[in-house]
């Protein structure tokens, strides 16, 4: 039985109008908790009027009781018959439990945005883990998405490594090594820092990349291609995948001619030979499109963007996970889109995600005061490594495989427990813990699990027993999973699901450490109980792009 369809029917035979939201309270305030004040406005009665009138009314065989808490409906179900029902739903969808149904939606999610010539450091693993658990969520839910990727592998930042590169490092080979190319952009930096009489020869190349001159053409292509070979190893290792990249070389020109379009119906103008757009009135200053010399900026290259995500891909909505310090930079993009007339405006969200610091500050791809993802990793793979060795009789070939996932599990479980909104202080100790808020102790839940139904005789027949108090904690909580991934789609906000299964994965440890399983009469029942268990937890996790160990 569906008892959240039945409440909600039943409820809506006494109120006719208004948004029915019920909720999952704690254990002590019932199985669903109605607020009343949705209501109030239709019904013309207060909240606590409400409740008390609908607590007269609500009357069924599966309910228990009610109880009115201020203006909420507390409603108690049939204990068996509640936990029955979760136990059966679950165990026969499977990983389609809590699955929406296929909607025409087609939601395009643009994440990670990393540069060529870069560094790829522990704040980009956030964007990343980001942008690919709210791809998976919103495609739970039944919207079809579109994951896409926009590198930037032309601009000022290339024309520095390049300058660099050929100055100082002429006949050094070309390594597919991140730190090596990190490297030499922050020595780029540190020199026209010390040598502002070399920005010229800077712009100089960089206006010979715009036009792709010959004589920049092929190292920028040959350094280009490498950097993009290095990234797509690095997303294999985070479990996420592209559908479609796009590059800012791609949108140079595009941006070219929008900028021109834009300046000749008027809401552009030429400013000291560059071309901006005046945003002072809405109080976002003044945005630059092009610089004096007719190079496009990244303001210029957005617009051509927007465009063609919403013409070529037909896209109906467009979602930018981007850093939160570019939040001026999306919001003179947006408002840009609506003065040019852009139908889609409308249709485009930005989710703001907020920096990753180390204990000693910020990072910063430009001074090198940075961890790199590949020098991160290997020290998380060396410490998991170390305990698996430690806990298992295992080879070393998988040692080094479930080292790698728990290294992913802890990085990736750090990003997503925070509110994307939110800075993250990033401590290497604290996210390989085996124990509290962490991925590891996540997949150690999930392992424990498998190992109990390793353990276990052929299941018999499933017989409800007299339950335990924390059989029926497990249970709700395991049952709250649809709410949550729904709550998460509509906020945009993984987070919500994350801490969902660290409170899912404690309910089942105190569940396990007070209710034996292996040997205990209600064996057949608990066994189904950890079955159902491991199949939320195993569906969250994946949510979150995080996988799973069947033995840690």
């Amino acid at each position: 039985m569906d008892y959240r369809q039945k409440i909600e029917q039943l409820i809506r035979k006494h109120v006719p109008e208004g948004d029915i939201q019920l909720t999952v309270p704690p254990d002590s305030m019932g199985d669903f908790a109605l607020p009343c004040f949705p209501f109030a406005k239709v019904l013309k009665k207060s909240p606590l009027q409400i409740a008390e009138e609908l607590q007269k009314k609500l009357k069924a065989d599966f309910i228990e009781k009610t109880e009115v808490k201020g203006g909420y409906l507390n409603i108690f179900v049939s204990r068996q018959d509640f936990v029955q029902d979760i136990l059966k739903k679950v165990l026969k969808e499977g990983k389609e439990f809590g699955r929406g149904k296929p909607e025409k939606t087609r939601v395009m999610v643009e994440f990670s945005q990393a540069n060529t010539h870069k560094a790829f450091h522990v704040g980009h693993i956030r964007g990343t883990s980001l942008g690919e658990s709210l791809a998976r969520i919103l495609e739970f839910g039944g919207k079809h998405v579109v994951r896409v990727n926009y590198q930037g592998d032309t601009g000022m930042h290339v024309a520095k490594w390049l300058w660099c590169y050929q100055k100082f490092h002429p006949k050094a080979a070309i390594k597919k090594d991140e730190a090596w190319f990190a490297s030499i952009y922050v020595e780029a930096v540190k020199k026209l820092a010390e040598h502002p009489e070399f920005e010229p020869d800077v712009e100089e190349l960089n206006r010979k990349l715009d036009v792709r001159d010959k004589s920049i053409l092929e190292i920028w292509q040959k350094t280009r291609k490498t950097c993009l070979e290095s990234l797509e190893s690095i997303y294999t290792e985070l479990n996420t995948r592209f559908d479609h990249y796009f590059f800012e070389s791609e949108m140079e020109e595009p941006a070219k001619k929008i900028s021109r379009e834009l300046a000749e119906k008027g809401i552009a103008e030429i400013s000291d030979g560059a071309t901006i757009i005046r945003l002072d009135k809405y109080n976002l200053g003044v945005w630059v499109l092009l610089r004096k010399d007719g190079t496009v900026l990244y303001s210029s290259k957005d617009i051509a963007l927007a465009q063609e995500k919403f013409t070529t891909h037909k896209i109906d909505v467009s979602v930018y996970v981007v850093g939160k310090e570019q939040e001026m930079h999306i919001m003179q993009l947006f408002k840009t889109l609506e003065l040019m007339g852009f139908k889609q405006a409308k249709d485009c969200v930005y989710v703001p995600v907020s920096l990753v610091k180390l204990p000693a500050g910020r990072m910063s791809s430009r001074t090198g005061e940075n961890i790199l993802y590949s020098e991160f990793k290997n020290e998380l793979i060396e410490e998991a490594s170390q305990e698996v060795k430690k806990r298992f009789k295992v080879s070393e070939e998988e040692a080094d495989k479930r080292a790698l996932a728990i290294a992913v599990a802890a990085m990736k479980y750090a990003m997503l427990k925070q509110h994307p909104n939110k800075e993250i202080i990033f401590r290497k100790e604290e996210s390989m813990r085996f124990e509290g808020d962490t991925g590891p102790y996540l997949l150690y839940s999930y392992a424990r699990a498998a190992s109990i139904l390793r353990k276990a005789a052929k299941p018999g027949k499933l017989v409800m027993p007299a339950l335990h108090e924390k059989e029926i904690a497990l249970s709700k909580c395991i049952g709250e999973f649809p709410e949550k991934v729904g709550q998460a789609a509509r906020q945009m906000c993984p987070s919500i699901l994350a801490n969902y299964a660290y409170t899912l994965a404690q309910v089942f440890n105190e569940f396990y450490t007070e209710c034996k399983v292996i040997g205990a009469k209600e064996e057949p029942f608990r066994l189904a109980l950890v079955e159902a268990f491991k199949m939320i937890l195993g569906s969250s996790l994946n949510l979150l792009g995080i996988e799973v160990l069947e033995e840690m």
